[in-house]
């Protein structure tokens, strides 16, 4: 049995990979309204193709998520047309050979980009009623796996993404009083543009399809942490806890990206 449509759900990064595959996701479950956002036209397009297929009502926009005004202005649209009430800021990048305009890139895309998806959505929810207690305004904020610890093939990926985890997991407990869910993602290796670059060894590789169906199942039980694959989530989160001397070691011996 379908399940009623329920969500206005809104994505960054949705021309590939994770952010592809929750509009999909979404589109063919709960979302009566799907607002999604990239930077590649042609890709974009054909997502939000694929989605009105599958029964959702689907607006989508070419955006920078580094643009704060532009980012602003659009989630204040999108919230006129229907009320938002699941906001997933995913667009994310990988630095290239750690050069300086790599690692700015990257910084504004995957800590700024994210500030300003969720920051406009929460002033949004804050002034909107809420309508139902099983359907509470909800931000995802998509981390890594990565962010458990500062990986040397990764340097700016990896710090970026712990500054997400750790200002979702303190945002989670703050606004909890105010009736919004927060939950973090942090996923392994997922296939997209960026591990497709890869030439490193990726352990629990993962179709992006299955990371999105783990991911909306964690967001539909409030869920503090959605991490995945679990070997890959424990090996991480244990390394962090270890004496640096000891990570460092075990760091050190990971292949470099090329």
């Amino acid at each position: 049995m379908k399940t009623s449509r329920i969500h206005n759900v809104l994505i960054t990064g949705a021309s590939s990979g994770i952010g592809e595959a929750l509009a999909l996701q979404y589109a063919k479950s709960t979302a009566q309204n799907l607002f999604i956002c990239g930077r590649n036209e042609k890709r974009l397009k054909d997502v939000a193709r694929r989605c009105k297929t599958l029964g959702a009502k689907v607006h989508p926009a070419i955006l920078d998520v580094t643009n704060r005004a532009e980012m602003e202005n659009w989630i204040k649209d999108c919230h006129q047309i229907s009320p938002l009430n699941l906001v997933i800021a995913n667009a994310g990048t990988s630095s290239v050979g750690e050069t300086p305009d790599s690692i700015y890139n990257t910084f504004n895309t995957n800590l700024y980009g994210v500030l300003n998806t969720i920051l406009p959505a929460i002033e949004l929810y804050r002034q909107t009623p809420l309508t139902s207690a099983s359907n509470k305004p909800t931000i995802v904020l998509i981390s890594s796996i990565a962010g458990y610890h500062g990986l040397s093939t990764c340097p700016s990926y990896s710090a970026s993404k712990a500054a997400v985890k750790a200002y979702g997991e303190a945002l989670r407990v703050k606004l909890k009083p105010e009736g919004i869910n927060v939950n973090v993602v942090c996923p392994g290796f997922v296939r997209s543009r960026i591990t497709d670059q890869n030439t490193c060894p990726m352990p629990f590789f993962m179709e992006a399809s299955a990371a999105a169906k783990i991911i909306a199942e964690g967001i539909s039980v409030n869920k503090a942490i959605i991490s995945f694959p679990f070997p890959l989530r424990f090996s991480s989160w244990l390394i962090s806890i270890l004496p640096n001397c000891i990570s460092d070691w075990i760091y050190a011996k990971l292949p470099k990206k090329a």
